[in-house]
């Protein structure tokens, strides 16, 4: 009988299950009855194994994969001279191997369905894995894994993504001819009207139904892509005057109706209370809808809500446009209520609001603005905070919002509006594939020439994975997406045109991720990104990653862009391909996660000030986008403390947010900060403090872990990184 020890194994399904070391000893039993008496192995030499394997498995301290004890299996019977034995057993796994290429989708896909496979599971913590409508989207993605593996990649990548080497993102979309992220040209399409599902939608006579149609547009977009989506409020600002006049005409005639004679004063009090109403109402239509909508891959749109007051002309467009932004923070700041009716913090639509000198300092005009934000952020997590200032020193006088989380077009001279100015709405994003920055440091052991050398050879791979993407692009017909090619989302196109123009030229930008740049300076210099060796060795290899995409875009006229990869489930990946290829490394591979682009680990003391500071330098090196964070304790009474924040970040930083926490526990109404503990068997559960509930069914736990909110929980090596983190204010 074979002893139990805290362990999972990982199959090849991606389930987790407890070790068992009994199926050590019945697997070598098997192969032990297959070859002659006298070559057999006793009872004891069988068991020995097992428990020699057991010991190894014990020390890892970690989740292991399936592969792993079957190699320690195969060294065991070596090292007890059972050479029959083995070979046996060999030969045994090589016909499993065979038999699972046979079809390699139909385990993912069962044990999907009966929700056992823990790592698509808890791949994205704003999907909910259960419902029917994100299955089909994960049965579709582990077909479109399945054809992208096989057939459509070069065996060389597919490898290297398996490895941990590099990362092919959403491979379970890239069967279909889809792109990443985009910014949506809402200005275009409710200006000039738009189609959808073969509607004619002329321009809006009213804030409230222009509201309207954005949230329709959200979703016909959001169903034709995978990335995330942003507009601007900015788009929606002139439909208040709209609306404004047209009410102003009502109350006019409602007063002449009535025979009462009233001055222009009162007309216009009651308008202005009605248009308020309006802009509630509107509002409200916006954050509900995209909180409820439920798009064909099974999650609310990824959606992102820009505020910039400067984007509009001084005046009473921006004046108007305030009104609408103290509307979204009031709301926001409210939250919604659950099932129970509970209060609760929504994860989309996610907010930016730009600093800039009308509102960042107390005698500014909408500082009012500021100090409600710098509330809706204490209590809600959001909004994040883009600095006018900063940005504009980076991107060649410009202001804009990123795709999504954080994803950034690049300034492009050939892409303009009609009136000269840098054009970003209608742009997007072709796909991304992220470099492993560890695996190239842990490969090199440590020589500095050798790393260079690795580094440049696996900046090639990624190179030829990224042409992969494009390629895949190219040929596409305007006719799969008519919300995007041809209604103005993205562009205009005519029926049957391909978007092949709209690849080249710095209208898209193609994405070079990288992951793990302060465990590659561990490896490499044996100290941290934070220390001065560190920081300027790790500046020279961000250099390196954009002289390449410089390199690329001059040879190709496509617009490479190096990207700070926001990691949800593949820091877990990460760090499991790195401990199964290096083993144990202290500061290195030590953790079940590595840490997301530049930011200084997550467990590194380090006040909210200088973190900013330090990581402003990345900032500047991550074009294609990236975002930081300071880790701070529940400031809804301290507002004055987020503020002053927010005007650092205003004066040093382009883009960054403040992580709180947001829980509600249903079982005791505890609305504290939910912890993360160890369980029974070593696994990492969410824990009541209060009354000690560990049913995730029964609480609301929100928290940011890679630019955006997730409120679905997450894998084993993201959940360690969350309880992992210092606070740095």
């Amino acid at each position: 009988m074979g002893r139990e020890i805290v362990c999972n194994v990982i199959k090849r399904s991606g389930q987790e299950v407890p070790f068992d070391q009994t199926k050590i000893v019945c697997a070598v039993s098997k192969a032990n009855k297959e070859v002659d008496r006298i070559h057999q192995m006793s009872q004891y030499q069988i068991e020995a194994v097992a428990e020699n394997v057991t010991q190894q498995v014990e020390k890892m301290q970690r989740a292991i994969n399936v592969e792993e004890i079957q190699d320690m299996v195969e060294k065991g019977i070596m090292e007890m001279r059972a050479f029959e034995v083995a070979q046996k057993y060999v030969r045994y796994r090589y016909r499993r191997s065979l038999a699972r290429k046979a079809n390699t989708t139909d385990d993912e896909i069962l044990s999907l369905i009966e929700q056992a496979n823990e790592e698509v599971k808890q791949e994205n913590s704003n999907k909910n894995p259960v419902i029917n409508s994100t299955q089909r989207d994960y049965m579709a993605g582990e077909v479109s894994k399945d054809l992208s593996r096989r057939v459509l990649l070069p065996e060389e990548i597919v490898r290297a993504h398996n490895e941990g080497i590099i990362h092919f993102h959403d491979m379970d979309y890239y069967a279909q001819k889809e792109h990443n992220c985009d910014l949506i040209n809402l200005e275009d399409m409710l200006q000039n009207g738009t189609v959808i599902s073969e509607t004619m939608i002329e321009k809006p006579h009213s804030f409230y139904t222009a509201c309207n149609i954005t949230t329709q547009i959200i979703a016909q977009v959001a169903s034709n892509q995978y990335g995330g989506q942003s507009f601007t409020l900015s788009h929606l600002a002139p439909f208040v005057d709209v609306s404004r006049k047209k009410l102003r005409k009502l109350v006019i005639q409602e007063f002449k109706d009535t025979g009462v004679s009233v001055d222009d004063k009162v007309i216009d009090d009651i308008t202005e209370m009605r248009l308020k109403k309006e802009i509630k109402d509107g509002i409200q239509t916006i954050q509900y809808q995209l909180i409820t909508l439920m798009t064909c891959n099974g999650q609310a749109p990824f959606v992102t809500m820009f505020m910039y007051l400067d984007e509009v002309p001084e005046g009473r467009t921006r004046d108007d446009l305030a009104m609408m932004i103290e509307e979204v923070l009031r709301q926001r700041m409210q939250g919604v209520k659950n099932e129970k009716g509970v209060w609760i913090t929504p994860a989309f639509p996610k907010l930016i609001y730009v600093l800039d000198e009308d509102n960042i300092h107390e005698d500014s005009q909408y500082f009012y603005l500021t100090k409600l934000a710098a509330e809706c952020t204490a209590k809600r997590m959001v909004p994040d905070y883009i600095s006018a200032k900063i940005m504009k020193q980076l991107k060649d006088g410009n202001v804009y919002t990123c795709m999504g989380c954080r994803s950034f077009l690049t300034v492009e001279d050939s892409q303009r509006n009609p009136d000269g100015s840098h054009k970003f709405y209608g742009r997007f994003n072709q796909g991304v594939v992220t470099i492993n920055l560890v695996d190239a440091a842990c490969s090199s052991d440590g020589d500095m020439d050798k790393f260079w050398k690795i580094l440049d050879e696996r900046l090639e791979l990624c190179h030829r994975a990224l042409r992969c993407r494009h390629e895949r692009l190219k040929g596409t017909v305007s006719d799969v997406a008519p919300i995007l090619w041809q209604n103005g989302a993205l562009a205009r196109l005519k029926k049957g045109e391909t978007i092949d123009k709209l690849l080249y030229g710095g209208y898209s930008t193609i994405s070079l991720g990288y992951a793990g740049l302060c465990e590659m300076c561990w490896r490499m210099i044996g100290k941290s990104n934070t220390s001065e060796e560190g920081r300027e060795f790790c500046l020279k290899v961000m250099q390196k990653l954009n002289d390449k995409c410089k390199e690329w875009r001059a040879a190709e006229n496509i617009a490479y862009s190096v990207y700070g990869t926001p990691m949800e489930s593949t820091t877990y990946k990460f760090a499991k391909c790195l401990q199964r290829r290096f083993g144990i490394i202290p500061h290195v591979t030590d953790k079940n996660y590595i840490t997301n682009s530049y930011h200084v680990h997550v467990t590194e003391p380090i006040d909210a000030f200088h973190k900013l500071k330090f990581e402003s330098e990345f900032q500047k090196l991550s074009p294609g986008g990236a975002i930081s964070y300071v880790e701070v304790p529940n400031l809804q009474d301290n507002i004055p403390a987020v503020i002053t924040v927010m005007q650092y970040i205003y004066d040093n930083i382009m883009y960054a947010e403040l992580n709180t926490k947001s829980d509600y526990c249903e079982e005791c109404g505890y609305d504290g900060e939910i912890k993360i503990v160890e369980d029974e068997s070593g696994k990492l559960v969410w824990e009541c403090p209060n009354c000690g509930n560990r049913d995730q069914n029964k609480m609301s736990v929100a928290r940011r872990t890679c630019g955006y909110i997730g409120t679905q929980f997450w894998n084993q090596g993201r959940t360690q990184e969350i309880k992992d983190r210092v606070m740095h204010l």
